[in-house]
């Protein structure tokens, strides 16, 4: 009888170990072109899959730049995992000359751009309907209008299920790049030039929210040690044109990759490896209440669901851990 129950005990020990270490599914919701964190955060999800920590479910691109997806497409590829599916916000395109997605495109093999894939809202829709209950994290390093249209997305031929339906459904946990903590007037993720979609985002979501915010990434810098890498990479080529070229970076370009605010890796960072205790503690007694034009506010609050990372490591050590993540050399 002891031999049975110790057996018992030894399996049950067994099952909540493969339960712990189940990989996390990742949906990658991405302003991608505008700044180099968002190729860095990319780039760390790749070496993440390729280690069996994370599967990466699909990539959504805010952007309607005219090379964003392209050049998503050129990365995924250039990792050999050409078959990560990509939604996108299926708006006009244009081409923005500061963004580094056409370097990329025009050196790296693709074969898909904003025209052939599908909207991110549908793409969404179906992941979400085809995943097991609370199996999905959706990490967001932009803006939120493709949250804002999923949500208030109806039942279709895809599912009976609201938009909002699903996620609650879905979705353990956002991890949102973006706002200022405690507080802070403005911040681009929480703003995108589109008034009120956060503050409509955050309102509806029913589901745990942990906030890696401005303040986190701006102390964090990262990406000159790219420049010891072989040139003939996305991640090279990428960080070397947005050095050269984005309007904040080209004015201390001397010809070499420039260290950067960490902003969209510190949420991938967190949403495959948790970190909390390592890197970072949460802040959990509140809620974030956003305002129209991009800013938002801390607010004491019982039992919510909203959480923010503060960061406990050394600013240096923790751009190290970063810059070796983004390399592959972990």
């Amino acid at each position: 009888m002891k031999l049975n129950k110790l057996l018992l005990l030894l399996i049950g020990v067994l099952f909540l170990s493969v339960i712990s270490q189940a990989q996390t599914r990742i949906i990658f919701d991405t302003d991608f072109g505008i700044d180099a964190d968002d190729l860095g955060a990319l780039a760390m999800l790749h070496h993440f899959v390729d280690k069996n920590e994370c599967e990466l479910a699909a990539i959504m691109c805010w952007s309607t730049e005219q090379y964003a997806v392209s050049a998503i497409d050129a990365v995924n590829r250039f990792y050999k995992h050409p078959d990560i599916l990509i939604g996108a916000r299926k708006d006009s395109v244009q081409f923005v000359e500061s963004s580094y997605s056409k370097a990329i495109a025009d050196k790296f093999h693709y074969t898909l751009n904003h025209h052939i894939i599908p909207d991110a809202v549908a793409l969404y829709r179906k992941i979400l309907a085809e995943s097991d209950d609370y199996s999905l994290v959706i990490v967001t390093v932009g803006p939120l209008k493709n949250i804002e249209n999923l949500l208030g997305s109806g039942g279709d031929s895809i599912s009976p299920l609201s938009g909002e339906e699903l996620v609650e459904q879905k979705v353990r946990e956002f991890v949102m790049m973006g706002g200022r903590f405690p507080e802070g007037k403005w911040e681009w993720n929480f703003s995108g030039a589109m008034p009120g979609v956060t503050q409509n985002v955050l309102s509806r979501l029913k589901v745990p929210v942990t906030f890696s915010g401005f303040e986190l990434g701006v102390a964090i810098k990262s990406g000159e040690a790219i420049n010891r890498m072989d040139p003939n990479t996305p991640l090279y080529v990428g960080f070397m044109y947005f050095s050269e070229y984005a309007p904040w970076m080209k004015k201390n370009f001397k010809g070499a990759i420039l260290d950067n605010s960490t902003f969209d890796q510190t949420a991938v960072l967190y949403a495959v490896r948790n970190g909390i205790g390592t890197y970072w503690d949460k802040v959990s007694d509140g809620v974030c209440v956003a305002d129209e034009k991009g800013g938002n506010t801390w607010k004491q609050a019982e039992n919510s669901n909203h959480s923010y990372l503060k960061l406990t490591m050394d600013q240096e050590e923790i751009a190290t851990v970063i810059e070796k993540m983004m390399l592959g050399e972990f």
